[in-house]
C-alpha cells in the first residue's frame, strides 16, 4: 500500500506580553503594521487584541512546515520586542482575568461576540491548528465518515450551563 499524498499548514495564536510585568498587553497597530511589512498575510490580529496569529504557507512536508514556523516565529519575536512585547506561544495566559480583555474591532469578531455572547468573551485561550490537505477524496471521505462518530462526544464535552457569573453564553 503506497502512502498518500498529503499537505499540510499551521497556524499558531500567541498572546502578547509586556517584556518586564509578563502582563497581557494589546497589539500596538505598528506592532500589527511591521509584522505585516515583512510578512504580509501570514500574520493577522486575533479576536482578543492581546493576540496575534500566524499562518505557514502550504507545506509538502513536516521539515517545511518547522523552516516556516521558526521563520514565522522569529519574526513576530523580533518585531514585538521593539515594543516592549513578547508572544507567548501558551493556550491561557496564568494570571490573567479575561473581563479585562477587549476584542479586535472587525466585522467578523464582532459577529462572534454578538451571537456567542460570554462564551467567546471568557475565550482568553490561544491554539495551534493543523491543517492536513489529502488528495484522495476517497480517503479523505473515509476519514470524515470516521471522525463524524466522536461529533457527538466533542460536542456533550463543550456544552456548559446557560448562565456564568451572571451573564448568558448561549448554550443553553
Amino acid at each position: 500500500m503506497t502512502e498518500p499524498d498529503f499537505t499540510l499548514g499551521v497556524e499558531e495564536e500567541y498572546l502578547l506580553v509586556d517584556t518586564e510585568s509578563l502582563a497581557l498587553a494589546e497589539a500596538p497597530d505598528g506592532l500589527m503594521e511591521a509584522c505585516a511589512a515583512e510578512l504580509e498575510d501570514q500574520v493577522s490580529p486575533e479576536f482578543l487584541q492581546c493576540q496575534i496569529e500566524i499562518g505557514t504557507r502550504v507545506c509538502a512536508d513536516i521539515a517545511a512546515a518547522r523552516d516556516e514556523l521558526r521563520r514565522l516565529r522569529g519574526t513576530v519575536s523580533r518585531i514585538a520586542g521593539r515594543f516592549g512585547l513578547a508572544p507567548i506561544a501558551a493556550s491561557c495566559h496564568p494570571l490573567a482575568d479575561w473581563k479585562n480583555q477587549h476584542h479586535t474591532d472587525k466585522d467578523r469578531y464582532n459577529d462572534l461576540s454578538r451571537d456567542l455572547g460570554g462564551v467567546v468573551r471568557r475565550m482568553l485561550i490561544c491554539g495551534c491548528h493543523v491543517h492536513v490537505g489529502l488528495g484522495d477524496n476517497a480517503l479523505r471521505a473515509d476519514l470524515m465518515r470516521q471522525a463524524a462518530y466522536f461529533l457527538p462526544h466533542l460536542l456533550a464535552l463543550s456544552t456548559s450551563s446557560p448562565y456564568w457569573q451572571g451573564q448568558d453564553t448561549r448554550l443553553a
